[in-house]
């Protein structure tokens, strides 16, 4: 491993593991042809539209947060 190399793996240990995420993101994301990021961002963008539509449509059931949290057994 290069000395610089080195020295940006160090300053990293040193971030919030928030922004350690995010390096790692864009650099594996750097890595792909064909941006798959982008690609990625836009099928969830695309599949939280259809959700709405289908609420706001009502063609979608719905569960009230307190029985799902109930379900898991975050509520008693």
């Amino acid at each position: 491993m290069s000395a610089q190399v080195m020295q940006i793996c160090e300053n990293a240990l040193n971030l919030s593991p928030y922004e350690r995420i995010e390096i790692i993101e864009n650099l594996f994301f750097s890595l792909e042809k064909q941006n798959k990021r982008n690609r990625i961002d836009n099928l969830w963008a695309e599949e939280a539209e259809n959700r709405l539509s289908a609420y706001e449509n009502g063609n979608m059931e719905t569960i009230a947060a307190e029985d799902v949290f109930k379900k898991i057994n975050l509520l008693k």
